[in-house]
C-alpha cells in the first residue's frame, strides 16, 4: 500500500482544469529538485521566438501528462482491473518523470550531447538523486520500474503503452497544451471523447470503433503542429545557431582547453565522457544564457558572434535547398562573405509521418475495436490513415546561413 496525502491536492491547469494528486509519493516528487528544474527548461525549446507566448516549460507538460495517465487510470474501462495499485502508482509516475532528463532548449541540446534525454532521465531515477531516494523510501522497487516503463522495458506492455504509444498520454497533452500556448488551433483535438472511447482489450489499449473519427482528428492535428509549429525555420535557425555555437566550443576546448577557463558551467558538456547526475541536472535554460552572455565577450570572434546571434535574435536566414550542388555554391557566398562555412552554414532536414502502421512493433500502434469484437490496425480501418500511410512521407530539406551572404525575405 502506498501512503495518501491526508488531503488529495489540487493543481490548477489551463488544458486540464485540475491536476488531481492523492498519492504522497507523487507529491514528494513534484517538489523534488530534480523536477522543479523542469520550470527552467520551455516545453517548445527556441520556439518563443517565433510565437511569443510559448513560454510554458517542460514542469507544466509533465504535470499534463501525469493528469492524462491518471485519468487513463481512474476512468478508462478495463484499466484498473488490469493493474496492481504498484502499476498505477509507477505508471502515474512514469508519467510525471518521463522528461527528467531534458537539457536546455530540449532537443536542440541534443543535437551537442552524446546521448538523448531519455538517457539522463534514467540516470537521474536509478542514481544518487533526490528523485531516486523519494521513490525508494515509497517502494524499493518503484525507481527501477518507473525508469523500466519510460525505456520501453517494462513487461507490462499496457504501461508502456499509456506512456510512449501513437495514442500516449505524452502527445496528447503536448499537442493540446502547445497550441495553447503558440496561440493556434493546429492541435486542437477532442480528448474527452479519446479517453470515454478507450477499452482494455487483449492486455492493450484499444479504441471503440465509435472513436475512430477522433484518433483522425488527433492524428491531423499532430501532422498540422508538426509543420506548422515544431518544424517552423526560424525554430530551425535558432538551433541551427546554437549547434554551432557549441560545436564552435568543443573545438575551442580540444584544441586549447586552457582558451575556456572560466566557463565552467559548460565544461562537462564539453569532454568527451559521460556528464555526471550532479553536473546535468545543474545546467538548465538560465545557467545556459548565463554562459552564453559570458561567451559573448570571448576573444574567439566566431564564438563571441554566435553568442550575439542567440542573444540577440540575430538569426541566420534559410533557403531550400534545390541540389547538391545549391549547398556547394551557397558555401562559396558564406566564404565570400568572410565567414567561416563550417559554423555559418548549415543544412537540415526535417521529417515527419503523422502515423507508423505495422513494422514489427505493436505495441505502438493505435488499436481499433470494431462492434464484432474483432481488433484491428487503424491504417486497415481508417481511409484517411490509409492515405496518410500510402503517401510520400513529407520532408523538408533546408540550408542555414547568416542573412547577409543573400538577400532573404522572411517573416521571422
Amino acid at each position: 500500500m502506498f501512503e495518501l496525502l491526508a488531503e488529495k491536492k489540487v493543481m490548477r491547469d489551463p488544458i486540464h482544469e485540475y491536476i488531481h494528486i492523492q498519492y504522497k509519493v507523487i507529491w514528494d516528487s513534484i517538489d523534488s529538485p530534480e523536477f522543479q528544474r523542469l520550470r527552467r527548461i520551455h516545453q517548445l525549446g527556441p520556439t518563443f521566438q517565433v510565437y511569443h507566448t510559448a513560454e510554458h516549460s517542460r514542469f507544466s507538460h509533465s504535470l499534463g501528462v501525469y493528469e492524462i495517465v491518471r485519468r487513463m487510470v481512474e476512468e478508462v474501462e478495463g484499466v484498473k482491473e488490469h493493474l496492481s495499485e504498484f502499476e498505477r502508482v509507477a505508471v502515474m509516475l512514469a508519467g510525471l518523470l518521463h522528461d527528467l532528463g531534458h537539457g536546455p532548449f530540449s532537443h536542440a541540446f541534443e543535437l551537442i550531447q552524446n546521448h538523448h534525454h531519455e538517457y539522463y532521465t534514467g540516470q537521474i531515477l536509478l542514481g544518487e538523486s533526490n528523485i531516486h531516494q523519494i521513490l525508494a523510501k515509497a517502494n524499493i522497487n518503484l525507481p527501477e520500474a518507473v525508469a523500466d516503463i519510460i525505456a520501453h522495458r517494462h513487461p507490462n506492455k499496457l504501461l508502456t503503452q499509456m506512456i510512449s504509444g501513437q495514442l500516449d498520454a505524452d502527445r496528447m497533452d503536448y499537442l493540446l497544451r502547445d497550441a495553447y500556448f503558440t496561440g493556434t488551433s493546429y492541435g486542437q483535438f477532442d480528448l474527452e471523447r479519446i479517453l470515454r472511447t478507450l477499452r482494455v482489450a487483449d492486455d492493450k489499449l484499444v479504441v471503440k470503433e465509435s472513436g475512430i473519427h477522433t484518433v483522425e482528428d488527433y492524428i491531423m492535428a499532430r501532422y498540422h503542429m508538426y509543420w506548422q509549429v515544431y518544424y517552423h525555420p526560424v525554430s530551425r535557425s535558432f538551433e541551427a545557431v546554437l549547434t554551432s555555437f557549441f560545436r564552435r566550443m568543443k573545438d575551442l576546448y580540444h584544441n586549447n582547453p586552457i582558451s575556456l577557463a572560466g566557463y565552467d558551467m559548460f565544461t562537462p558538456f564539453l569532454r568527451d565522457d559521460i556528464v555526471s547526475i550532479e553536473d546535468y541536472v545543474a545546467m538548465d535554460e538560465p545557467a545556459f544564457m548565463y554562459g552564453m552572455s559570458m561567451c559573448k565577450k570571448h576573444p574567439d570572434q566566431i564564438l563571441s558572434d554566435l553568442a550575439r546571434r542567440l542573444l540577440t535574435r540575430d538569426l541566420f536566414g534559410y533557403s531550400d535547398i534545390d541540389n547538391e550542388k545549391s549547398i556547394v555554391e551557397m558555401k562559396k557566398k558564406v566564404e565570400a562573405c568572410g565567414f567561416d562555412a563550417e559554423y555559418y552554414l548549415t543544412v537540415d532536414r526535417a521529417k515527419q509521418q503523422p502515423y507508423q502502421p505495422y513494422r514489427g512493433k505493436e505495441t505502438s500502434l493505435i488499436w481499433v475495436m470494431l462492434k464484432d469484437g474483432r481488433i484491428r490496425e487503424l491504417s486497415d480501418v481508417s481511409v484517411i490513415v490509409q492515405a496518410i500511410v500510402k503517401g510520400e512521407d513529407k520532408s523538408d530539406r533546408k540550408m542555414f546561413f547568416p542573412k547577409k551572404c543573400v538577400e532573404v525575405n522572411h517573416e521571422l
